[in-house]
């Protein structure tokens, strides 16, 4: 007999959000408890830095060459493989995903696909191995939380910012005090705000269940992604003014201007706004005329929606204990790529593989009753290595279509693991069909990313950053001589980690 899972996972969180990483603004008390009585793990990685790659590699335990969905808008094969159907069959576990899925497109006027189609025909799954789905976006669509807003609080589904529109300067436009890009004061009541909506629906979920029963509950709240429009009775939470720039924001347009020249010319082109490639940002959004306010309101914004998320997980353990199951439930919190919050002069994310967008919180509090001892481990691992996890917690053996290995519980057995590297790739096409691919490894403090031959690259370009000396990534060592002799050995390491490529390639059919 396995524990209980509850499996919580953010949308584009930073790993320095919390507390416990170091964040100095949010408070995240719950959080921060689960890193002191868990295992947290300080080198984390996502396998694709844009969703639904990412998601599917949780899903799949699989880098995403392997399970193919290379892009937004790339919906993952029906039958793909999922751990939460391997716990269903190898372990009898009950299972259910609340809030953001995202393994098919959003954009989906004719309602192809079943998590779109869901709400509509009055069902919650099966689908994808999980016994019950209620499913939410950022803004009230077509899914079980717009059913829900519709049924309860129909007159406040047109205070949230629409995000998801065709019309590119609706998208750009902003808001709030500053009028920051996608930053919006949602009138919204904090009861019906899809965060709260996400906690309470999984209470209930677990409420539902018989005392005995084994769960794998995946909680996924859509927070803290774009748009910034937490309800408005909460900003007073964080004044905007008192918040200060990141790290590694440049002081200066000259000086970012001299860190973009630096790298890869799409990195420029995306600041200027000279040439759209990204296909995660609003075409109308161009950076480098961002100030430094609206980059301290969007933080704000991010902050704020992070500490409903830490009291919606409190609501959510404290009935957990209440139901008698705290002693035997593992948790584990992750998000599925980072933001970069005004990093380089940027928002929002997309082909920039950079600590950013690429590191992640990530920790696992395993059950009291397994006595493992509470640590930090800085050994790379990845979201490849959370479907094997859930095995090892489930008492199963970890199936060969999972390509990662069940995270240590400390360093040691990361040694025995002999856990060098974490790998992380990227590959889109953007509506004018400029092509950009990416493949990154960080290895000994280093982060190395080689660019694939595309449309605007002949494939003799790169990055390489030295953490230790340049934390902010602000140097690219690629075609530094002193480094060419490091540059080779990172990279033979690289191509050594790249992982089997399903053929033929799937299909993009939808834009996200």
């Amino acid at each position: 007999m396995g524990r209980k899972i509850l499996f919580i996972t953010t949308d584009q969180m930073r790993f320095d959000s919390l507390g416990c990483n170091g964040g100095k603004v949010a408070r995240t008390p719950t959080i921060d408890a689960l890193a002191r009585d868990g295992i947290n793990y300080t080198r984390a990685h996502a396998q694709s830095v844009v969703c639904m790659p990412a998601r599917s590699t949780m899903l799949t335990g699989q880098y995403v060459s392997t399970h193919g969905v290379w892009m937004n808008g790339v919906p993952l094969p029906e039958d793909a493989p999922s751990v939460a159907a391997y716990l269903q069959e190898k372990a009898g576990y009950k299972t259910a995903l609340i809030g953001k899925a995202h393994f098919e497109p959003f954009l989906d006027p004719e309602l192809k696909f079943y998590e779109n189609r869901m709400a509509r025909i009055d069902e919650n799954g099966p689908h994808r191995g999980f016994d019950h789905m209620e499913l939410s976006s950022h803004t009230p669509l077509i899914l079980h939380y717009n059913k829900w807003m519709r049924e309860n609080a129909k007159d406040e589904i047109g205070g949230f910012y629409q995000n998801l529109t065709a019309d590119f300067e609706v998208n750009a436009a902003g808001g709030g005090d500053t009028g920051a890009c996608q930053v919006h004061k949602n009138p919204v009541a904090r009861e019906h705000y899809h965060t709260d909506w996400v906690a309470d629906r999984t209470i209930a979920w677990l409420e539902s269940l018989e005392e005995d029963s084994d769960w794998f509950c995946w909680m996924s709240f859509p927070d803290p992604h774009h748009p910034w429009d937490p309800p408005e009775s909460e900003i007073h939470r964080v004044n905007w003014r008192d918040v200060d720039l990141p790290d590694a924001y440049p002081t200066s347009p000259a000086a970012n201007r001299k860190i973009l020249e630096g790298k890869p010319k799409h990195w420029m082109w995306y600041w200027t706004g000279d040439r759209t490639i990204n296909i995660e940002a609003p075409p109308a959004f161009i950076p480098k005329d961002m100030t430094p306010d609206q980059v301290r309101e969007v933080n704000t914004m991010t902050h704020i929606e992070n500490e409903l998320i830490d009291e919606a997980c409190a609501k959510v353990f404290q009935r957990v204990k209440e139901l008698g199951w705290e002693e035997d439930t593992d948790i584990i919190f992750t998000t599925d790529h980072g933001e970069f919050q005004g990093d380089y002069g940027l928002l929002f994310k997309g082909p920039y593989h950079v600590e950013s967008l690429m590191k992640l919180p990530f920790i696992w509090r395993p059950a009291p009753n397994a006595k493992a001892t509470p640590t930090t481990v800085s050994a790379p691992v990845g979201q490849v290595d959370l479907a094997p996890t859930f095995c090892e917690i489930a008492g199963i053996t970890v199936p060969d279509w999972m390509q990662g290995q069940a995270l240590p519980r400390d360093e040691a057995v990361a040694a025995s693991q002999k856990r060098k590297h974490v790998y992380t790739e990227w590959d889109s096409v953007y509506t004018d069909g400029t092509e950009v691919s990416l493949r990154t490894l960080y290895k000994d403090g280093y982060i190395i990313t080689a660019y694939n031959k595309s449309n605007i690259y002949d494939g003799t370009e790169g990055e390489l950053y030295n953490l230790a000396d340049d934390p902010n990534q602000w140097i690219n060592l690629w075609d530094d001589p002193a480094a060419a002799a490091l540059k080779k050995d990172l990279l033979s390491a690289l191509s050594d980690a790249h992982p089997p490529a399903r053929e033929p390639r799937l299909d993009w059919v939808a834009i996200v």
